[in-house]
């Protein structure tokens, strides 16, 4: 009788074991729940599928490689953003990303091809080296902020060379930036507040910036060292 209840015991336990070790779960891969929801993967994790260089450009920069999006640090001939095929208007972006040591990138959203840069149009999700980036940051300027015009209000990015989880949701005039679960940025598009913050930025004499109710999504450029994976979509 107790080898038998030693026994139980022991295949309990390892029952329990089994049930808290957290199981794999696939990159670039959607669940049948997150189907059911309305999500879209926008990157396939083996390809450029979905993707093109903004305005047509030519680029060298961006490849696909262990199921990462990454942008070359190293020097290339010929760089450029890279935008979504398709152009959206209301919708929550997912997305993992992880910026190298010393280097800066961002997601652009709702930008179009009309001016000579992405972020000319549309706001943009900063993506950076906050601890050893050359150069002095502000609050502005940090991972999680709208560049240039709202300010993380928590400082929750990892380290560089780590995955972050960031969420953008962007429903009609409203705006949200999430950095690994916490919401960090919230403004009102076209609203006072954010007509006087623009009015003292960078984009004070840009007027297209900020002012396209859809467009594209871009992964900016800035010299490379940006990786990204899970990059998914959910229409609002």
């Amino acid at each position: 009788m107790k080898r038998i209840a030693l026994f139980l015991f022991g295949t309990a336990l390892v029952g329990l074991l089994v049930a808290f070790v957290p199981t794999k779960v696939e990159d670039n891969v959607l669940s049948a729940k997150e189907k059911k929801a309305g999500w879209t993967l926008l990157f396939d994790g083996k390809s450029l599928n979905g993707w093109k260089s903004f305005k047509g450009r030519q680029q060298d920069g961006w490849t696909v490689a262990n199921g990462e999006l990454y942008c070359k640090s190293e020097e290339v001939p010929k760089r450029s953003d890279l935008i979504t095929s398709e152009m959206y208007d209301n919708y929550e972006l997912d997305f993992d990303w992880k910026i190298s040591a010393q280097h800066n990138s961002g997601v652009v959203y709702r930008c179009t091809e009309d001016n000579g840069a992405t972020y000319e149009s549309g706001p943009e999700f900063q993506l950076i080296d906050d601890l050893g980036y050359p150069g002095k940051l502000s609050d502005k300027q940090l991972s999680g902020a709208n560049y240039d015009m709202h300010a993380p209000t928590l400082k929750v990015v990892k380290p560089a060379g780590e995955f972050n989880n960031s969420k953008i949701i962007v429903n009609k005039a409203h705006v949200e930036h999430w950095l690994n679960g916490v919401k960090v940025v919230e403004y009102e598009l076209w609203s006072p507040e954010w007509e006087a913050t623009k009015a003292i930025s960078k984009w004070k004499d840009v007027k297209p910036y900020g002012m396209s109710k859809t467009g594209y999504i871009a992964l900016q450029d800035h010299g490379g060292g940006i990786a990204f994976k899970n990059v998914k979509l959910r229409k609002l």
